[in-house]
């Protein structure tokens, strides 16, 4: 029975903190901490509205349509060779709300966090070609590179942030390890992944 627990509350942290929410997380970052707190209400419920359209519902929606086409289940999606198209779709999905993004001129610190997600997807799909890593932990990674940049940028102390972000990471990556989805090594590297890219992609190095 507690082994039972386990697994449920792993599968559980895996479904809550999926790959697509690193925009999302990133765009309330912004709204709670730059200047553009200032914006009306309205204005950042309908950008967050649209982000997590683009991001999190059609991505999500369209690798389920994928998955239950081919009749596989989420262990038999998760092989290496069979995660080139959802990391495609997930890829089409990102740029199409970078495109929207900027076809509205929203500012460019909004765009830079798509930007940096987008590339953490592109190398993640790139690394799957020779090797699986976890796209969970590299996710989470890339909100610990954003609020790293985000606090030189905006001179705010992320320390409260980045334990509770930090915390979060160790479960999500051990969820992913008693699932047996990935290795030990593979939630580093994609963790690793996450925070480098999202830290030079916001900063511009």
């Amino acid at each position: 029975m507690k082994e039972k627990n386990i697994i449920l509350v792993a599968r559980v942290l895996s479904a809550v903190f999926t790959p697509f929410y690193l925009s999302f997380v990133g765009m309330t970052v912004l709204f709670t901490f730059s200047y553009l707190s200032q914006m009306p209400w309205g204005y950042k419920l309908s950008v967050l509205a649209m982000v997590y359209f683009f991001t999190i519902l059609m991505p999500t929606l369209l690798i389920k349509l994928y998955r239950n086409y081919h009749g596989w289940t989420l262990i038999q999606l998760s092989r290496k060779e069979r995660r080139v198209v959802p990391y495609l779709l997930s890829i089409v999905s990102y740029y199409a709300c970078f495109y929207v993004m900027r076809l509205y001129n929203i500012p460019h610190f909004m765009g830079n966090i798509l930007m940096a997600a987008l590339v953490i997807q592109i190398v993640c799909s790139l690394i799957n070609v020779w090797w699986k890593v976890s796209t969970h932990t590299a996710a989470i990674g890339g909100v610990v590179g954003a609020l790293l940049a985000f606090s030189f940028i905006f001179m705010f102390n992320p320390i409260s942030w980045l334990c509770l972000t930090l915390v979060l990471a160790g479960l999500v990556g051990t969820s992913r390890i008693i699932l047996r989805q990935h290795t030990l090594s593979q939630v580093i590297a994609g963790f690793g992944v996450g925070v480098v890219i999202a830290f030079a992609v916001i900063l511009g190095l």
